[in-house]
């Protein structure tokens, strides 16, 4: 399944009427290694759960710091009909979530991304958004030199310019993205240009973030779902937001009902919601993958 293919099912499911407001909330657990996620969601012809392991210790032993299964169930009967990677299934939902968004948030001629994190959500992106914006340029910016030259590699491989850079680079930034595992803001929120479309995906927690005040101050913002970022939006909350009155959700902007400023940075934040595994999950099982 493509990145285009999975941000196709994001789409669709959003216009037919799905409204991400009322979705199941995430149930979270504290466990010794970490935190164990359940994400139930279900429409009239699919069921499904994702049951997420984060495992903080697993990269230093050369694991995954994301595991889990997605049991996908027939609507009508709630019979198991697959049994997904889980893992897999979020590297490939997320981004194409933050590609539906930034098709609509990005200036016609963005070309340049700033690429926050080197994990499989940095590559994921690279690809989705590669599916629905003509990029021409990437600046990666990590912690760790090596994991940063192979996604530099990696994206010269598919034909773009890129280069290992540092924070700073948000200023000649169109595009940035921000998938790491940072628990403060990565970049200075007031270096970003008004015509720059931002998004945030690494944190679900309400005192963990990705970017600054500055930038949530300036920005017309654009969540998931109001309700579910009021929970754990960490870059909102911290930032002071409270009320549902300044926040857009991503139905809404797919739909065109929402006001899509140029003159000020637009800022999506996400925290991963189960239906969107649930799109992505029956478009799969749909194909035969």
């Amino acid at each position: 399944m493509t990145p285009g293919q999975a941000a196709e099912a994001i789409e669709r499911v959003l216009l037919e009427g799905l409204d991400p407001e009322a979705a199941p909330a995430r149930s979270a657990v504290r466990v010794p290694a970490g935190e164990l996620l359940l994400m139930p969601a279900a429409s009239a012809a699919y069921a499904g759960v994702k049951i997420a392991g984060v495992a903080p210790a697993n990269p230093a032993a050369g694991l995954p710091r994301i595991t889990g299964s997605y049991l996908l169930m027939d609507g009508p009967t709630l019979q198991p009909v697959a049994l997904l990677d889980g893992a897999a299934l979020t590297a490939l939902r997320t981004p194409a979530v933050t590609a539906v968004a930034l098709s609509r948030l990005a200036a016609p001629d963005a070309a340049h991304l700033v690429l926050f994190g080197t994990g499989p959500q940095a590559y994921g992106h690279l690809d989705a958004l590669l599916a629905v914006r003509p990029l021409t340029r990437v600046t990666v910016v990590a912690r760790s030199e090596a994991p940063a030259e192979a996604l530099v590699r990696y994206a010269r491989a598919l034909g773009l310019a890129a280069a290992v850079g540092t924070p700073a680079a948000v200023a000649e930034a169109d595009l940035v993205v921000c998938c790491t595992t940072a628990r403060t803001p990565l970049f200075d929120g007031a270096l970003v240009p008004d015509h720059a479309a931002v998004a945030a995906v690494g944190s679900h927690e309400p005192d963990a973030r990705e970017v600054d005040g500055v930038l949530v101050g300036r920005a017309e913002l654009y969540v998931e779902a109001r309700a579910a970022a009021l929970r754990e939006a960490g870059d909102l909350l911290m930032a002071g937001v409270t009320g549902a009155e300044v926040l857009w959700n991503l139905a809404e902007l797919v739909r065109g009902e929402v006001p899509v400023p140029s003159g000020r940075p637009r800022f999506f934040k996400s925290v991963g919601m189960a239906w969107e595994d649930l799109a992505v999950a029956a478009e799969a099982h749909r194909r035969g993958l």
